[in-house]
């Protein structure tokens, strides 16, 4: 195969190929981190000066019940921002417009959503649950929220590793917390049947999207989860530090109790009672004022993943991380079998039996082989992963470092290019033949990897 031969044929032939110019992206740089922070797009600059100049700058807090906009209209008011953000998301996870809500950041939506299944669970029958059940290797966030409840003496956490959650499964589990796509080495779960297994025991789950959400397929109706977070600013560039958010399948709705029972989450936040009351639904897991400016650049993001559509997105993403392989192999850098089997660990790198991919210049792919059970990435073990991605980045083409030795690269359909991504596998092949990685400045750890 000739990698920039067949890049140009498959972007010619690439139907979302336009949308690549409806972001900033950089010149001279190949962004293969859109799984860790999402590129701007091109309309995010002008909507929130829209909403600085005009809506907070001319309208002030008027516009929190919608500012006139610039023909003399009523544009629609911050205060159901939240809910309106929701909606967009909601067709994106399988889910309906009013089980989901954009608020707060995902670590503050896991702990709300384990607090109330907690409860949901201390009401039912008999002896009340409180194991929280989920992997060793989870997003580490997941399982701090996890433990900080157990410091308290209201969670007890359990891990089991993937293949044996069904066994740790029992009358005790409260809820089964879990990715659905894994950071470090991309494995994704079966959310379907994983629901299915914790509900036979009498356990709810929470799935954490934050990997998933705008690159890969979720149905969360169809799986019949009963919460679910996600990210806003990975694959739904939303920039930095966007807002999260969280879904409450509508069955359980009436039974919803969050702990962080802030003004905005009252039923009447404008009637200043000294009780609280909760709101209808979804609604009641805001808390305090809501991050306008976040939620501004947000929207623009969730709409153009909408426009797109995550059919085509998971479909394309696919196909860019499937080319990334074949263009390794080219290279001689990687051998026909170069990722894990389905019977490699999701957890952990380390976990990876040494026969999963042994590759020249100790390059060893973690991800699991078939890419319909994968994200929107590749992780790579090597020994010196750190040295390896500064040398990459310092090559222009940008991925991450993940503990203690994953190269991450991250394949984001709405703006890579095939060309891209040619040229991604060529620089990576140069930078371990050459040993370039070795460069004393390389090896200096930044705080942010």
């Amino acid at each position: 195969m000739n990698p920039a031969e067949e890049a140009r044929r498959l972007d010619a032939a690439d139907p979302l190929a336009a949308f690549r110019d409806r972001f900033l992206l950089p010149g001279g740089v190949i962004y293969l981190d859109g799984n860790s922070l999402g590129a701007l797009p091109r309309d995010t600059a002008a909507r929130l000066e829209a909403v600085v100049r005009r809506e907070w700058g001319e309208g002030l807090i008027r516009s929190w019940n919608g500012a006139p906009d610039l023909n003399g209209e009523r544009a629609p008011g911050w205060v159901d921002l939240p809910q309106r953000v929701g909606t967009k998301i909601a067709p994106l996870i399988g889910a309906q417009p009013h089980e989901v809500i954009a608020c707060d950041s995902t670590s503050v939506n896991i702990f709300k959503l384990i607090s109330a299944a907690l409860a949901m669970q201390s009401g039912a029958q008999g002896h009340r649950r409180k194991v929280i059940l989920s992997e060793p290797g989870n997003f580490p966030t997941d399982l701090y929220m996890i433990a900080g409840l157990e410091a308290q003496g209201l969670a007890q956490r359990r891990l089991a590793p993937a293949d044996q959650l069904a066994d740790a499964l029992d009358e005790d589990v409260a809820l089964l917390l879990l990715t659905h796509v894994h950071y470090r080495t991309g494995a994704m779960h079966d959310m379907a049947e994983l629901t299915r297994m914790a509900h036979r025991a009498g356990a709810f789950v929470l799935w954490d999207l934050s990997h998933s959400t705008g690159a890969v397929e979720v149905d969360l109706g169809h799986c019949g989860a009963d919460f679910a977070v996600g990210c806003g600013y990975k694959y739904l560039n939303g920039g930095p530090g966007a807002p999260a958010f969280a879904f409450v399948a509508e069955r359980h709705h009436a039974r919803l109790a969050q702990p962080l029972t802030g003004w905005f989450g009252h039923a009447r936040p404008f009637a200043f009672e000294d009780d609280y009351s909760p709101a209808a639904g979804v609604a009641r897991l805001l808390a305090g004022t809501p991050p306008i400016l976040g939620l501004a650049a947000l929207e623009v993001g969730v709409d153009l993943v909408a426009e797109i559509g995550v059919t085509r997105l998971a479909a394309k993403s696919r196909a860019l991380s499937e080319f990334f392989l074949r263009c390794l192999q080219a290279s001689g850098d990687l051998p026909e079998a170069t990722p894990a089997p389905a019977s490699c660990p999701s957890g952990t790198a380390e976990g990876a039996p040494a026969g999963c991919s042994a590759a020249r210049h100790e390059l060893h792919c973690v991800s699991l082989a078939d890419p319909a059970r994968r994200g929107s990435q590749l992780s790579f073990r090597h020994e010196n992963a750190y040295a390896v991605t500064q040398a990459l980045i310092a090559r222009g083409v940008i991925g991450d470092f993940r503990e203690p030795d994953v190269l991450r690269l991250g394949f984001s359909p709405a703006y890579l290019r095939f060309r891209d991504v040619a040229d991604a596998a060529r620089h990576l092949a140069e930078v371990l033949r050459s040993g370039e990685w070795r460069q004393p400045r390389f090896a200096t750890r930044a705080q942010v990897t």
